[in-house]
């Protein structure tokens, strides 16, 4: 009895410590995430800042979806090759394009500078807050994955209707819940990166950007909802 015990004790410390260590496949795909994120960071606020400083005019809805949608579709099918990485830059050097007329917007609202560099400040310190603790903690956020997609999928949906209709309230709404699924996407692709459940660094780069993005938009629109008041 004692020896099984002690056989299944040794067990289970050996299925917690494989839980808790980074081996050195996720580590690589976490370092390659980290690297390209930056990278593409740096490379849409070029275009996002050159967009803003030319005046070019916002895309509109369709044309963004269309962009979005496209590039997203090219750099899913060449995510094991080196075009994938291209791919990765011509969609956040795109997005970064789309964000700069709403900077520009922001930027001519009574102190607009401060509202996008707080948005910036919140959305750092909200990325960085979590994806540390994510790695810190190395707890086990993946379950989260359905309720995120689902919680996405809605606010996203909504977000047309509020654009569509016209509906105030309802936009204002939706990005306070993007900025909590936001965070919550935050947790979850770092630990998914962490425990294994995503090895293409491409695809995680992808992943994490659009949440960033989404958290910095919808930092700004209820900054400026409250700037307003």
């Amino acid at each position: 009895m004692n020896d099984r015990y002690t056989s299944l004790r040794a067990g289970s410390l050996r299925s917690r410590s494989a839980t808790t260590v980074i081996d050195a496949s996720a580590h690589r795909v976490l370092r390659n995430t980290y690297m390209l994120l930056s990278l593409t960071l740096a490379f849409s606020a070029v275009t996002a800042g050159a967009s803003a400083a030319l005046g070019l005019p916002r895309p509109g809805m369709l044309l963004t979806l269309a962009g979005y949608f496209g590039l997203l579709f090219l750099v899913n099918k060449f995510r094991d090759r080196g075009l994938g990485v291209a791919f990765v830059f011509a969609l956040t050097g795109f997005m970064g394009y789309t964000l700069g007329p709403i900077i520009s917007h922001y930027l001519h609202m009574p102190n607009g500078a401060q509202i996008v560099m707080t948005a910036m400040g919140g959305t750092a310190a909200i990325f960085l807050g979590l994806s540390a603790y994510a790695l810190v903690s190395k707890r086990d956020f993946t379950f989260m994955g359905g309720f995120l997609f689902v919680g996405v999928l809605v606010a996203f949906l909504a977000g047309i209707a509020a654009i569509l209709f016209q509906i105030p309230a309802l936009s204002l709404a939706v990005s306070a819940i993007f900025v909590l699924l936001m965070s919550g996407m935050i947790l979850f692709e770092t630990s998914n990166i962490v425990r294994g459940g995503e090895t293409n660094y491409v695809m995680a780069t992808v992943s994490l950007y659009v949440t960033i993005f989404n958290l910095f938009t919808s930092l700004l629109h209820l900054l400026g909802f409250a700037s307003n008041d």
